[in-house]
Formats: C-alpha cells, structure tokens, sequence
C-alpha cells in the first residue's frame, strides 16, 4: 500500500497513512516516516494495535531510549515506557501518571541533552475531553519580528524538572514525592531559547513549562518574561488539538513542538496510554 501524508493543520502535523506500526518498516517505509517528522513536526497514525515490545522496537529505528526519571509510572517489565492512565491496581494504586502534561511543555527539556521526540499510544480514551494540544515552535519562531529573534537569541533559559513536578503534585494532589535519588539526577540546566533543529536546519523557540528562570535575569522578572513568550507561541494559529482515538499513535518532535493535555471526567472515564521518549541532542 502506498503511504500518503495528509496534513492537520496550516502550520505543522500529518497524518501518515498506510503503515502498519507493529511490524518492521522497510527502508523505504521508514525514509518517508522520517521525512514526514521532520517536515512536520508532529505525525499521526491511526487504528493501530501495538505491543509493549513492537511500540518500543518501532521508537528505536529513531534512537535509543530515554528513560523517564521517575520510576513510580514506568511500564513494568518495559521501563522504557511510562504509563500515562487514571487506572488503578491493586490495593488502589495508580497505574500511571493520571494528570501528565497539563502545561506547555517540551519533553525532557530539562536535561543536558533534551529528547528527541516523544511516542504516544492510545490503549483506552475517555468519550470526551483528555485531547492534547500541540504548538509549532518553528512556526512561532517564523513569526518573531528580526529584532525580536536576535535579541532572543542571545538568551537561556533555565529548565528543572522538580521545580515543575511539585507545582504540579500541589495542585493536583495526586503525584508522590520526588525520591533524593530523582531530584540529584536533574539539578538545573541552561539552553538557548532560540534552538537550532540538528537535522533540518530550522529555527525554534525552545522554552515551555520546565523553564524556571533566565539566565542573567531577577526571578520575578524572569517567570512573567517566560510566561508571556509562552502565550506568544501557543496563539491559535501556532496550536493544532487533538482529538484521540483508540489505536491512535502520535510521534512529536521535542525540538520543535510543544504539548499540553487537557482534563477529562477521571470519575467516570478511563484515559489509558503508552509512551516512549527517544535521546535527543544537546540544543544549539
């Protein structure tokens, strides 16, 4: 079958038709995969039925596995995936992180060498609401006036993950402390808010829901800076939102997208999905 590539929105995201993601892709088949990432960013693929092992096998034609810092959600026998669901086990506990990504975020940005794309699979959806939203930062770039990308490009941001994870188990309740051994592996890091994308060249603004300060710059200051790039790149033009299916599988890239998930009747519904992070490079 040939593969066709539809697009979902004006500024970025696809739809690749005519893959069957639980066997191997041929060479061909993967070029044009691939191609399709990079040209747009995010790419969906829809009525899929995945293993553990064939989803982690089909991330690793990208490159190796990250694994996530926190242990509690991680798939077991598959720590390269971590769970995302309002399911429970046994003796009530959570089967995955229910409240993940509720904040404009780029995956692992918060590391000294941030993640190259992140694989999401939908087991279980709810009827309505959990929908993701995705933002071009390519695009967002692109629309920055020349003064505004020069004088952001001379810039860093500081990016750390516990500082985000406990804003976000105070304001649901619902995600455990972090272990000392979790927070010693992701102290504070610093990466140009401009980025340069290593394979197609482009440009993007790399901030999002992990950066906590600037470099050079008062806190106070620095956090209403950030807040407003970040309501400048997630404008209506920049976002596509979307609408999962079971079976859906969406790949996005971390160097050039954002993402934030939207909240679902978790009483009443089941919102139960599978994701692997692929290693990325250090941004430039």
């Amino acid at each position: 079958m040939t593969i066709e590539i539809r697009s979902l929105h004006d500024s970025f995201g696809a739809e690749v038709i005519g893959v069957d993601l639980s066997r191997p892709l041929d060479a061909e088949e993967f070029a044009t995969v691939h191609r399709a990432h990079l040209d747009h960013g995010i790419i969906l693929f829809r009525d899929q039925e995945l293993t553990p092992a064939q989803h982690k096998a089909f991330s690793r034609r990208f490159g190796p596995p990250e694994i996530h810092v926190v242990s509690w959600y991680r798939l077991p026998d598959h720590p390269e995936i971590i769970v995302v669901s309002n399911k429970k086990g046994a003796e009530g506990k959570p089967l995955g992180l229910e409240d993940a990504g509720r904040y404009w975020h780029s995956d692992m940005s918060y590391l000294p060498t941030p993640a190259l794309g992140s694989i999401l699979y939908a087991v279980e959806v709810p009827p309505t609401g959990g929908a993701t939203m995705f933002a071009s930062m390519h695009a967002a770039f692109d629309a920055l006036t020349p003064e505004r990308k020069e004088s952001l490009s001379k810039m860093r941001a500081v990016h750390h993950f516990g500082s985000r994870w406990y804003r976000e188990k105070d304001k649901a309740g619902i995600r455990p402390p972090m272990t000392k051994e979790e927070e010693e592996k992701t102290p504070p890091v610093d990466h140009p808010i401009i980025r340069t994308h290593p394979e197609n060249g482009r440009k993007s603004i790399y901030t999002g829901g992990f950066t906590m300060g600037v470099v050079g710059m008062a806190q106070d200051e620095a956090l209403e800076f950030l807040d407003d790039l970040d309501a400048f790149m997630t404008q209506p033009q920049f976002v596509y939102t979307h609408e999962w299916r079971a079976g859906d599988v969406v790949f996005w890239d971390n160097r050039c997208t954002m993402h934030h998930a939207t909240v679902y009747d978790a009483q009443k519904h089941t919102r139960h999905m599978h994701r692997t992070t692929i290693k990325g490079d250090k941004p430039f």
